[in-house]
C-alpha cells in the first residue's frame, strides 16, 4: 500500500534543556510521529552552516525524516527551555536559520505531492520563512490536508499571520489558552464550541481540534463533535505531545477513520508521549496493537 506523503514545515532547532540538548521544533516532531503511523514524511526547514546544523542534518538522515532542509548563513536555531513541574517554558532566540527557510528541490517536489502539511505561526515571524511557507501551501494539491497547528509563542504572532494561515488551512488545531487570544482577535464570542464553529464557518474549515491539557480535548467537524477527557498518566514532560496529537489527527483523517476513532488515537498517542522524556519516543508495539490500529 502506498504511503501517505506528509510534510512538517517551519522551525527546527535545539531545545537546550537542563539535562542537555534535544532536537526540537514542531515539524520534525510531527513528521516523526506520522511516519510511525505509516506515512512517508519530509521535514522542511533551515539550519546553519555550523556544527549544530550538521548534527541536525545527521539526525534527520538517520531517522529518515526526508531532508527538505536548506542551509542558511544564519546560525542554527536554539531555544532555552526550563521545565516547571514538567511543563516547558521557552525562550526562543531570534535571527536564526529557520527564519530564512528556502524550498530546496526535495521540498518543492514533496509539497507538490503532499497529502497533508502541518504548519504553525512561529516560523512565520520572519518575512522570508512566511513567504516560503505560503508558497509551499499554495503549491500543494487541492485535496491536501493543511493543518494549522497555531502554537502561539511569546510575541511571535499577529492577526495578519493567523488570518493568512487560516485562509490557507482546512484543519485548525488550537489550545484553550490560544483560543482566548484568537476569539478576542477576531471578535468572536460564545462558548468554546461556538467560537470553534464560528471560526470553522468564517474560514471554511473541515475540522477544528481544541485541546485543553489535563481537562480534555474536542474535535469539531461540520457534522459532529467528539469530546474525550485526558487520561491520567505520570507525566515526564509534555514536549511534543501536541505534535503527536496532530500527527494522529492527520493520519486518521487521511485513512478516512470515524471522528471518534481519530480522536481516540490522537489522545492515546499524546498521553503516551507525555509519559516519556523528549518529543520523539518510539511507539511501543503493544500500544500500537491495542490502541492505534
Amino acid at each position: 500500500m502506498k504511503k501517505k506523503i506528509v510534510i512538517g514545515i517551519g522551525e527546527i532547532l535545539w531545545d537546550l534543556l537542563p539535562d542537555g540538548k534535544q532536537l526540537g521544533g514542531a515539524p520534525a516532531n510531527f513528521v516523526w510521529h506520522a511516519q510511525q503511523l505509516g506515512a512517508e514524511g519530509t521535514v522542511v526547514s533551515a539550519v546553519g552552516d555550523d556544527e549544530l546544523g550538521d548534527e541536525i542534518r545527521n539526525i534527520i538522515k538517520e531517522k529518515a525524516l526526508g531532508n527538505g532542509i536548506s542551509v542558511s548563513e544564519m546560525p542554527t536555531g536554539t531555544v532555552s527551555v526550563e521545565l516547571r513541574n514538567g511543563i516547558p517554558d521557552y525562550i526562543i532566540h531570534e535571527n536564526v536559520a529557520w527564519d530564512f527557510i528556502e524550498l530546496n528541490d526535495l521540498a518543492r517536489e514533496k509539497t507538490s505531492q503532499a497529502e497533508a502539511i502541518c504548519f504553525g505561526s512561529l516560523a512565520q515571524r520572519s518575512e522570508v520563512s512566511a513567504k516560503n511557507i505560503r508558497i509551499a501551501l499554495d503549491s500543494a494539491p487541492d485535496e491536501c490536508l493543511k493543518i494549522f497547528d497555531i502554537n502561539l509563542r511569546q510575541a511571535f504572532y499577529s492577526k495578519e499571520i493567523i488570518e493568512a494561515s487560516l485562509k490557507r488551512a482546512n484543519v485548525f488545531k488550537i489550545n484553550d489558552e490560544e483560543l482566548f487570544i484568537v476569539r478576542e482577535m477576531f471578535g468572536v464570542s460564545g462558548t468554546d464550541q461556538e467560537v470553534c464553529r464560528e471560526l470553522m464557518e468564517l474560514f471554511d474549515l473541515k475540522l477544528v481540534a481544541l485541546t485543553g491539557g489535563e481537562e480534555g480535548s474536542m474535535l469539531i467537524s461540520k457534522e459532529e463533535k467528539s469530546e474525550i477527557k485526558t487520561p491520567k498518566v505520570e507525566v515526564a514532560d509534555t514536549i511534543g505531545a501536541g505534535d503527536s496529537f496532530s500527527a494522529a489527527l492527520a493520519m486518521g483523517m487521511l485513512e478516512g477513520l470515524p471522528l471518534k476513532k481519530i480522536h481516540s488515537r490522537a489522545v492515546t498517542l499524546s498521553a503516551f508521549v507525555c509519559t516519556q522524556n523528549g518529543a520523539t519516543p518510539v511507539i511501543p508495539n503493544d500500544l500500537f496493537q491495542q490502541a492505534l490500529l
